[in-house]
Parts: C-alpha cells; structure tokens; sequence
C-alpha cells in the first residue's frame, strides 16, 4: 500500500484535481496541434508533465486566494479555475478570450478567480506577487499568493528582491520553484552553484523545501504546510517542484540538449498515472470511474475548441481599445 493520501482533501474532490490534471495536458496538447498547423499564432510554451505542480499547489488555496503566473502558465490558470473556453479562444485570437485575443498564450488573466496573471516576462510575476501580498497585510483581508516561476528566473534579481522584502516583512507569500531540469537549453546545473533552489531559502531567513514535483500529493502537503505559515502570520516559504517538462522550451525548441534516455525516465514518473494508481489503490475511485473523468476532460477541451473556431475575429476597429487607462 502506498503512502496515505493526505485527508484534507476529500474522495470527490481528489476526482476533481484529477481532472484537472488531464485538462491541462489535454489542453497544451491540443495547443501543440494547432500551432504546428499554423493556426495559433505567436508562441507556445508547454507545460506537459507539469500538471502536479500547478493543479497540486491550487488545490489547497481557498476562492480568496491569488496567484501569478509564467510564460508556461495554462496548467495554473486552469488549476485557479479558469475556463477553458476563453482561454483556448484568447490562444485563436477570437473576442471570447480573456483578453479579447490580443494576448495570447502568455498573458491570461482572472481576477474575479484570483489569477493575476501569466507573464512573458522571465522573473515578472515576482514583484506582482509580493506586492499582492502587501495589499493583503495592509488591508487585512487575508489571502495568501502563489507565485509561480522557473529554475531560470531564480537567477533573475527580482527574485532576490522579492524574497528579501517578503521575508522583512513578513508578507503572505509563497514562492513555487517548478524547476524542470532546464532554463530555455541550459541545464540547471550549469546556471547555479547549488543542488537546490529551496537552499536558497536559507539566505532569506525563510522556510525552504524541496517536494516531488511529479507526486501531486507531496505538492499538496508541502504547499498546504507553506499557505497555512503564511495565512497565520509566519510570513513566506520557498517551495522547489522538481519536475519535468516533455516538450521543447518553446515552439523553436528541438531539444538536442538533452538524451532521449532522460527523457523516457521522466515520462516513466508521468504525474497523472501516478495519481490514477494511488487513488484506485486506496479506494477513492475505480479504474473506470477515472477513465470517464478523462473523457469528460477529453470532452471539455474538445468542446472548447469548437467555441474558439467558432467565435469572431476582433476589428481593426477595436485596435486601439483596452490600450490606454480611461481618463
């Protein structure tokens, strides 16, 4: 028998998380297939392999909540509760999206779930976050943020700043590594002197942790433990996700710098199978009732496609709109 499942997470919600694992990778997947076709313009950056980080850490928020997201950033849109349909409309350019079709992939946004945003900017979430969470403990409304980012932004000087000012003051915040290995070609090896981004912490005065960033329910746990210091005052932590992702950085990445060896041990820690097996093993669910979780996540993005081919193009005459701050 396999570790305990953590039991602050109920049977039927465990079904619903799993769900959303297999909408994001339905999701990137069917992204990847359309930009290939040349029907997605701009660029793409997949997180397949990556669901248990984003759908994990979201999990153990509540509706107040916020986040910030990344260039990689359809899998914690979709954990925040985003809605498919406008978000794969904003990926075809079509009024329907969250931003009308002008953004694209890197720049969905929520607010009324909490999602403050994704950002092409690498190292751009940082200081939104923090500032989020300085709202929060000015105005005592008491949410907590996730800022998500790469192994390549740590590298970046906001990150410090963010994690120095964030530490000073005790502010709201967790900070979530989901370090895959690589930032754009280089290994992660080659970009620090550490074996670990959660040592960083350390520097910080602050609660460091490395967690499996392929187990959802470690992710879960450890998060949970980070959001609940946070909500009570204890000020942030430095969460590291160590995952993989299985496509390139981006649409132009042929990935020759790393080994199809690697590459099979990390799609052999596939998160999704891994939470399928726990949760039939401990008697959350049947092999069946999951297979038409699947489906209906299959479903769902199918069905989202149809509404973003089906929606219209925006005019050349709302060019200009949505540019500058009324007056």
């Amino acid at each position: 028998m396999r570790q305990a499942l953590p039991d602050f997470i109920s049977k039927e919600a465990y079904k619903t998380y799993y769900k959303q694992m297999w909408l994001v990778r339905f999701f990137d997947e069917k992204v990847d297939e359309f930009f290939a076709k040349g029907l997605i313009h701009g660029t793409t950056h997949l997180a397949v392999g990556q669901e248990a980080s984003a759908v994990g850490a979201c999990a153990v928020l509540e509706e107040k909540d916020k986040i910030t997201s990344t260039h990689r950033g359809h899998g914690h849109c979709i954990a925040k509760g985003a809605e498919v349909d406008r978000m794969m409309a904003e990926l075809f350019g079509r009024t329907t999206g969250y931003c009308k079709g002008k953004g694209g992939s890197m720049h969905i946004a929520d607010l009324d779930k909490g999602n403050l945003g994704a950002n092409g900017i690498v190292g751009g979430g940082f200081a939104i976050a923090t500032g989020a969470a300085l709202t929060s403990q000015m105005k005592q409304e008491g949410y907590v943020v996730l800022c998500f980012f790469g192994d390549g932004a740590t590298n970046e000087g906001s990150f410090h700043e963010a994690l120095n000012l964030a530490s000073v003051w005790k502010l709201p915040v967790v900070f979530i590594c989901e370090n895959n290995q690589y930032g754009m070609s280089g290994s992660v090896k080659d970009m620090m002197n550490v074996e670990h981004v959660a040592t960083r912490a350390e520097s910080y005065g602050i609660p460091g942790k490395v967690t499996d960033g392929n187990d959802i329910f470690s992710v879960m746990t450890d998060v949970k433990e980070a959001v609940d210091l946070a909500r009570e005052g204890g000020g942030p932590s430095l969460i590291e996700c160590k995952t993989y992702r299985w496509k390139g950085h981006s649409k132009s990445d042929a990935k020759k710098y790393r080994t199809r060896e690697e590459e099979k041990e990390w799609r052999n820690r596939d998160p999704i199978k891994a939470m399928k097996e726990a949760l039939v093993e401990h008697g959350v669910a049947t092999e069946e009732e999951l297979d038409k979780v699947r489906q209906e996540a299959k479903q769902e993005v199918e069905g989202a496609v149809d509404f973003a081919t089906e929606s219209p193009e925006p005019g050349l005459d709302t060019l200009l709109e949505d540019v500058y701050a009324d007056a």
